[in-house]
């Protein structure tokens, strides 16, 4: 039976996890002391994470005389992948343009990537929509309150229908 990896970590994890990606085989030590550099924990407490790490299906344990190596059992890309789908799935679809926005005037960025950038742009212009329809349920939304006319929730529908009446 193969386990499921479980994709979310917490931010203690991340620092586990970036050791560990950047050292490809790595043993608990040499996290510990990479870690001790930035974080002020003891050794059990990043030895919890990584068991943590383990128990979730994230690392992989071989043992080499008497040290264990930890390796990642999936990439940091897919990860990041995972928990930006996870975020984007949280807030209104309406909302996601913003946020890429407001990521990009805050990230310091390479003439690659921009130019990386500016290809996705051009090739997302071609199936771009007038307005991006509203994903929320009723009371999660509140792009009636930013003036949008298409809001697919009954709570914005119902708040526009109010607000012609008022």
């Amino acid at each position: 039976m193969v386990a499921e990896i479980e994709h979310k970590i917490t931010d203690s994890e991340w620092e586990v996890m970036r050791v560990v990606w950047a050292q490809n085989k790595v043993t608990s030590k040499e996290i510990i002391e990479v870690l001790q550099q930035k974080k002020d924990w003891k050794p059990a407490t990043t030895k919890t994470f990584i068991g943590r790490l383990v128990n979730k299906g994230m690392l992989e344990t071989e043992t080499e005389g008497k040290k264990y190596l930890y390796s990642s059992k999936v990439s940091e890309g897919d990860i990041i992948k995972s928990s930006l789908n996870d975020f984007y799935n949280n807030i209104c679809s309406r909302e996601v343009g913003n946020t890429i926005a407001y990521l990009l005037s805050n990230a310091t960025l390479s003439f690659k990537d921009i130019d990386i950038l500016e290809k996705i742009l051009e090739t997302k212009k071609k199936d771009a929509v007038e307005e991006v329809p509203c994903n929320c349920v009723p009371g999660q939304c509140k792009c009636s309150e930013h003036g949008y006319s298409n809001c697919n929730s009954d709570h914005c529908n119902s708040n526009h229908s109010n607000e012609h009446q008022g």
